[in-house]
């Protein structure tokens, strides 16, 4: 209690307070720009933190980290483009509700959703660090191997109503994925002789260019046919996002924890927790057959898994100074810059300050609602814009920011040909998820797959020997095969019938 009550009277202090709100104002007015990532964001606030104090520092880098996530809601809603990676996975249903007039009520629920999602992660830090730590330690190159296998996995449910042809979307995200050097001989795949495509295919201007140039396109060819934006309704949804979080309180609960799970293990990241919790979410849905159309249980799933990951991944750096992901080896940095040194022994040497970071992640969790009050404020004008003005200024929203990426030409090349890929496919009914799906977990899988083979001189049978591996390796050869089990079992029924 003495440690708690000294760390708020730290967080208290008028330096961290103002480091919160206005490292939360920069999160949300970078995040809004389409294509930013959390990582990006973060690593723009790390020569500010070299001039406040440590509590201070750690506050801004948890406030604008928050804040990113749920402010790439706000172009992914109103413009079908994904502010962020972890918001792609239910860009498309945001963006139909907001065809629909609901963008207020589509962001409202993103901003309570990712509070509680958030909260929860806190609440996890808090009270369950080391064991959890502990566990997320035990994973090796076999466990994320099966892990990321399963996530692969997930095509199927993000796949819509054809589960061929997004089969065919995973294989060329898995192609676009190869792109680069080869992970063990280090010889060039597919770069055609481009030293840029060296590293791979950049993934903010692939994400860019899958969801805002077909939409771009689309709108340019339609001219003054295309339907205009619908009237945001009047108000503020309240009522309507309250009884949508009591409506899908287990969804928020079971993605949450999900999300947490993700978030734990080093490596991982709000994106592929988002993705994977649509997808479970999609499994279980007794409407599966409206996601897509503008069905709000995906972003439900989607908002609260990200952000609780966001939390957790803090676990393993705080406990044992090892990232959970790359805003957290930034924050290791910094941590360890304002001489307040992350591992087993922070909680006994830096105790009142380990406290303080527990408060600062509830007040930054907290922050996002007044936040996203004016978010819907913001959709309320961006969508009394017509149409024929926002393209082209998304156009030269869209090149800025592929450009960006690397300060590279190839960033506009690789953001124009997947733009192009993803018009083509769309308009003969693939779908784009699965495609970005690839590109995510594509190298994940791999580099995983060729580490665990040398390690076992080619056996297979050491990707279920280690007791966690076993687990997820059988879990997800039984999801291989559930689709083919299931055809056999109706053959079987058949026939005994007839």
């Amino acid at each position: 209690m003495d440690a708690f009550l000294a760390a708020l009277a730290l967080v208290l202090q008028t330096e961290t307070l103002l480091s919160l709100v206005l490292a939360a104002l920069f999160g949300f007015l970078v995040g809004v720009l389409p294509g930013v990532t959390a990582t990006m964001a973060v690593a723009l606030m790390v020569p500010v933190t070299f001039l406040l104090s440590p509590l201070a520092a750690i506050a801004s880098i948890v406030a604008a980290s928050a804040m990113v996530i749920f402010a790439g809601d706000v172009p992914g809603a109103l413009l079908r483009i994904p502010g962020t990676p972890a918001s792609a996975a239910y860009v498309e249903d945001a963006y139909r509700l907001t065809r629909q007039g609901r963008a207020g009520y589509v962001l409202g629920v993103g901003a309570v959703c990712s509070v509680i999602g958030g909260v929860f992660s806190t609440l996890v830090l808090m009270l369950a660090a080391p064991a959890l730590a502990d566990v997320a330690l035990q994973f090796s190159v076999f466990e994320f191997f099966w892990l990321s296998a399963l996530g692969l996995s997930c095509a199927v449910f993000v796949a819509g109503n054809d589960p061929l042809k997004g089969m065919v979307s995973l294989l060329i995200g898995l192609l676009i994925a190869t792109v680069g050097m080869d992970y063990s001989t280090g010889h060039p795949r597919f770069t055609f002789g481009n030293v840029a495509l060296l590293e791979g295919v950049s993934f903010i201007p692939a994400l860019i260019g899958m969801f805002a140039l077909p939409e771009i396109l689309r709108a340019m060819l339609a001219g003054r046919a295309q339907p205009p934006a619908p009237a945001m309704k009047p108000g503020t949804p309240w009522r309507d996002i309250g009884h949508t979080v009591v409506r899908e309180r287990n969804n928020i609960g079971r993605s949450s924890v999900l999300g947490s799970a993700i978030g734990v293990l080093p490596g991982a990241s709000a994106d592929i927790a988002s993705w994977i919790s649509f997808a479970v979410a999609k499994r279980f849905s007794r409407q599966p057959g409206k996601w897509g159309t503008g069905h709000v249980e995906g972003i439900v799933a989607g908002s609260s898994a990200n952000n609780s990951a966001l939390g957790s991944a803090w676990i393993p750096a705080l406990v044992f100074a090892i990232p959970g992901d790359t805003i957290t080896a930034i924050a290791i940095g910094v941590l360890y810059l304002k001489g307040m040194n992350p591992g087993p022994t922070v909680f006994v040497e830096n105790a009142d300050l380990v406290y303080a970071v527990f408060i600062v992640f509830l007040l930054a969790n907290l922050l996002l609602l007044p936040f996203g009050w004016l978010a819907i404020r913001i959709a309320r004008v961006v969508l009394a814009v017509p149409r024929q003005l926002i393209m082209p200024a998304l156009l030269v929203l869209a090149i800025v920011g592929a450009f960006a990426i690397n300060n590279d030409a190839t960033g506009i090349v690789v953001m124009l040909c997947l733009g192009l890929l993803a018009y083509f496919l769309e308009a003969h009914g693939f779908p784009v998820a699965p495609i970005v799906l690839g590109i995510v977990l594509g190298k994940i899988v791999e580099q995983n797959l060729i580490q665990a083979l040398i390690s076992t001189q080619g056996s297979l049978a050491g990707f279920f020997e280690r007791p966690i591996a076993g687990t997820l390796g059988v879990l997800t050869v039984l999801v291989w095969c559930y689709p083919l089990l299931r055809a056999v079992l109706r053959r079987l029924r058949a026939r005994e019938q007839a």
